[in-house]
Formats: C-alpha cells, structure tokens, sequence
C-alpha cells in the first residue's frame, strides 16, 4: 500500500478491551492515519479479540473468519488479530486461519503500530479515541488478576495484577475531562486489588479521592469489586463522597460454601452474607450488582437452590447470570462439564425470573420520586438516560418522554418517576 491505509478496529468483548481498542485508534491517529467504522471503506482490519468464555471465543472467531473472507475477495489488504483470543490460542490461530497477516497479544499498541510502519507515542498512551458517548468513558486502573479462580482464564491471557501509576492515571483522567467526560466507569480485572503490587497495600479509595478532585468529574462508579479482601477505607469513601456512585458491582459468582470452595474464591458463604450486610448499612442508598455462574460441575440441585434462596433474600438491585464455561487449562477443566446447555439454560431462566421480580418491586418504589439522570442519547419519542443506579450496557435505563422538552445528551437533568417495567424506569423532565 503506498498510501497509508484506511484502518477498522473491531473491539469485542469487555470493557477491558474498549479502552485497549480506544488507546491504539488514538496512537494511529497520532500517526496520521484515517480510521473507518465499516469494513467496506476499509483497507486493514484490526480485530481486538476477546476469549474469556465459548460465546465470546465463537464470535471473536467468526468475526476473524469474515475479514478473512474479505480479504480472498480483494476488498481489504490486511487483517490484524490481537487480544485475549490471540493471546491464548495463537498458535492454534495460525495453524487454522493462515490467510491473517499476523497475530499479536494483548496490550500490543506498539506491535500493532510497527506492523503499520508507525510509532508508539509512549507519553501519550492516556489519551483515547473515544467509542462511548463522549460523555463516559471507562477508566482501567489496572491490568491481569491474581485471584485464583478455577474456572476463569483470565491470568492466562492477561497475566498478573499489575497496577497503573496513580499519577498517570490521574493524568489521563484530567485528559478525559479535558474532552467532555463527566463520569469515570473504574475497571480492572480486580479494582480492590489496586496498589497492592506497587503501594504495598491497597489504595483505591486513595485513588477515588484523588479523582473526585477533578474539575468536570461529576460521577465516580465502582465496577469488578472483588468481594474476598473488599477495603474498609473504600466502604467510607463512596459512603462519604458525594461524587461516587453510590455503586457497587461486586461480582460474587455463588454462595454455597462447597462451590466456592471449589471455584477457588477465597470467601464463604457467611462471609459473603456478612460484607453484603456491611455494604448496605454502611452506604445508604446502595445499588449492588452482582453476578452468578450456574451448571458449575459440583453444582448440586441443593446448591444451586441455595443460591436461588440467597438472590430472594439478599434482593440484588442488578444481577447476571453466566452459564459455566469449561475451559482447558483452568483448575476446574479437570472436573468436566456434566450438565447439559439445555441444563444451564434453565437453572440461568429460573435465577433471572427470581431477579426480574425483585428488579419490578425495586422500580415500583421509585414511582413518584425525582432522580438525577444523566442522557445518554436520543430514540424516538425518548431521552435516554442512566441514574446513579445504572452503569451503561448493563444495566437498566430511564426513558424519558419528549412532549416538547429539548434536553441535550450528555447532560444532567432532575426528572420525576411516573413509570416503570422489569428493569427500566420512566419519567418526566421537571424543568
């Protein structure tokens, strides 16, 4: 190619790999080249995998597969494969999709520029091209995870924990506002975990105060809590700081004592109960969300009863359900995969429907009452916002009807609650 190339970035999977996808459009835009959101307009593809579980690894496959095809039919030169996908299985990869022109892992910004004839701005890898409205942005503190879990390939594909520097990422979050952003989504394989490997203990309340600082920061929120060594100091924080979320996603995975033992956790079924019942006296107005793995193998029906009475009791404002994944190389490959899709499938149904009863009465409760609700973007006859409950993608929104009013994405409004389903609200803008 003697010009250079028109460039696609396809990001697939987390969070995690938005923000890596985000920081290689920048450096490639600091290189001067032209990035396109379709394939047709493209000369290279740049697919940023994901391979965490099989759903994620079909699509990240398909996707590698169809720009192949477009590449046999001369409509692009290039593909690119980096990420979690390419980091774990790549030698497979090239074994069985030949026609990719090189594979990279995960974090390769400076692989990937070189393959582009480019150059790394070292010094300016805070700065991002942002795919989420310009208003949010995810905020990754740190990278890899050093929890044991049985089940999960992460360390695999991302390796340790390894914290960001505090002042860079203080730095990188001036620049987001500096563009517009008003709330920072805190991620990382495992965010309690933050400073322990650099600071010798755990700093991210520290973090958190430091970033409430910010001119333009107007929402802090808490995602990828890890509950086993959760911070007493962060409990104050978001309970005292106004600028937190009062937000906690805490991905707790189950509650019977003999499958989390077996999952490695690190935490019991007492235990687990306790820090819920801590979290919500010590933080008023908490909205906690959570996550299950159900047809984990030595899920017994008693177990997985067990949890369905937890999600009842504990009344989770957000709750997801993964089925087990079996994944080789993980402690917990060795114990097979007894139950069938058909299994999962019904036990993940019958935990939602639980949830989707709970999520209604929570809803019901907000009827009449005002919200402070930032818009996220326009659809038909609605404003679509979030409130201080609701992380973007994952969780419910409020929809707020017209009828005149002219409110501008991006912004925060006061509305008033006059309806609601399962899991969104709907409103009315209070001028």
């Amino acid at each position: 190619m003697s010009r250079k190339p028109n460039i696609e970035i396809i990001s697939l999977g987390c969070s995690k790999n938005t923000v890596d996808s985000e920081r290689l459009m920048h450096q490639l835009k600091l290189n001067n080249f032209n990035l396109v959101e379709n394939s047709n307009d493209a000369d290279a593809i740049v697919i940023n995998t994901c391979g965490f579980i099989d759903e994620a690894k079909e699509e990240s496959v398909n996707t590698i597969l169809q720009a192949v095809k477009l590449k046999k039919e001369g409509k692009i030169k290039k593909v690119v494969v980096a990420g979690c996908l390419s980091e774990r299985y790549k030698d497979d990869l090239m074994n069985e999709i030949p026609e990719v022109d090189v594979f990279f892992g995960t974090e390769a910004y400076e692989e990937v520029l070189h393959e582009f004839g480019a150059d790394l701005k070292r010094e300016l890898l805070g700065e991002r091209e942002l795919t989420t409205p310009k208003h949010y942005a995810y905020f990754k503190i740190s990278e890899g995870c050093d929890n044991p879990c049985s089940f999960c390939a992460i360390p695999l594909m991302r390796g340790n924990h390894r914290s960001f520097d505090r002042i860079e990422l203080l730095k990188e979050a001036e620049y987001l506002s500096s563009i517009g952003v008003k709330e920072l989504i805190v991620i990382g394989q495992d965010t309690t975990d933050y400073g322990k490997d650099t600071e010798g203990n755990r700093i991210i309340a520290k973090l958190f105060r430091d970033l409430s600082k910010i001119e333009g920061i107007e929402w802090i929120r808490l995602l990828y809590a890890y509950p086993s060594h959760f911070p007493d100091e962060l409990i104050d924080e978001i309970a005292n700081n106004p600028k937190i979320c009062k937000y906690i996603d805490i991905p707790l995975q189950h509650i019977s004592d003999p499958v989390l033992k077996s999952m490695r956790r690190g935490i019991s079924s007492k235990r687990t109960r306790e820090l819920i019942k801590t979290l919500k006296e010590k933080i008023p107005g908490l909205t906690l969300r959570t996550t299950f793995i159900v047809g984990y193998p030595n899920e017994t029906e008693n177990e997985f009863d067990e949890l369905c009475d937890f999600v009842r009791e504990a009344e989770f404002d957000r709750v997801g359900v993964f089925n087990y994944s079996l994944e080789e190389t993980t402690p917990s490959f060795i114990l097979g995969d007894p139950f069938t899709q058909k299994q999962k499938e019904f036990r993940k149904a019958k935990l939602m429907e639980i949830q989707k009863r709970i999520s209604e009465k929570k809803n019901a409760s907000f009827v009449a009452k005002k919200l402070k609700v930032i818009i996220d973007s326009v659809e038909g006859e609605y404003f679509v916002g979030r409130s201080e409950r609701d992380a973007p993608e994952v969780d419910g929104e409020v929809f707020i009807q017209k009828n005149g009013t002219d409110l501008d994405v991006g912004h925060f409004y006061n509305i008033e609650i006059v309806d609601y389903n399962d899991y969104d609200l709907y409103g009315k803008y209070l001028g």
